[in-house]
């Protein structure tokens, strides 16, 4: 058996107030090293909430570089209470002045394992955000992680490309508000079924325009049923432990039977 415990934060953050929700963060983080947590994953931008009509071009004062002090902060944190992180932020990149809505992969050391930009992204994210092209599973001590944010749930094909290089867990923090829970009781149990992995949806909690958002964190196994299913409308964390051996032992064959000779897209 290779378990893992993983924490998975109905987060409500202070909008525009990073060292606040640093500060609440790095609580959650001690919380779940109690628990013995293998992994803590936050939802969507929680640094600095998800509302665009309040934030909208704040967004790019408020995004935080790869070695800056609020990820620098969590890096120290994983190293002292030995936790694996995903930290999604709104991320500047080096290699030009534009920001990502991201999600940084932290292992136990402290190191950052990488990083995952929002490939899709929703709406009006788009005047603010330059979206990212590629999926990476990333290689922690506990197994092979797959991250995706929020929008990205809906494209089956971004699941099945991590899914491919063998993701066994794919996390996905979000930010959904209530209209759109339909989607939410949907997506998850559909992408874990189809890829025989394990998926875990992490929303936040309060206010996300003229709406707000649920919480309701899920964790689908490889048959599709939910095993953890977290309280509407309220900030928690819920802890569970999951055997990523159970990877292998279900009987769908979905990625064995795959007709790649028969799949393509045109634009």
């Amino acid at each position: 058996m290779r378990k893992v415990k993983l924490a998975l934060v109905q987060f409500e953050s202070v909008v525009m107030d990073v060292p606040a929700n640093v500060e609440k963060g790095l609580r959650f983080v001690r919380e779940a090293a109690r628990q013995g947590a293998d992994l803590i994953v936050f939802p969507e931008l929680f640094l600095t909430g998800c509302d665009t009509d309040v934030i909208g071009h704040r967004y790019h004062d408020l995004a935080q570089h790869i070695d800056g002090s609020a990820v620098q902060a969590f890096a120290e944190a994983a190293r002292t209470h030995s936790i694996n992180m995903v930290i999604p932020t709104a991320l500047k990149q080096s290699e030009g002045d534009f920001l990502c809505n991201s999600a940084v992969i932290i292992d136990r050391s402290g190191a950052v394992a990488g990083t995952y930009s929002k490939v899709h992204l929703w709406e009006e994210e788009k005047e603010y955000f330059k979206p990212g092209n590629q999926y990476s599973v990333f290689e922690m001590d506990f197994g092979k992680l797959g991250v995706l944010i929020c929008y990205d749930a809906g494209f089956p094909e971004a699941a099945r490309t991590l899914a491919l290089q063998g993701a066994e867990l794919i996390v996905i923090p979000s930010a959904f508000s209530v209209e759109l829970k339909y989607r939410w009781d949907i997506y998850f149990q559909s992408r874990a079924l189809e890829n025989t992995c394990f998926v875990a949806a992490v929303n936040g909690s309060g206010p996300i325009g003229k709406q707000y958002m649920f919480g309701n964190n899920k964790i689908a196994n490889p048959l599709g049923e939910i095993v953890l299913e977290g309280d509407l409308k309220c900030e928690d964390m819920q802890v569970l432990e999951i055997d990523l051996d159970e990877f292998g032992n279900y009987s769908y064959p979905y990625l064995k039977d795959l007709r790649m000779d028969t799949y393509g897209y045109q634009a």
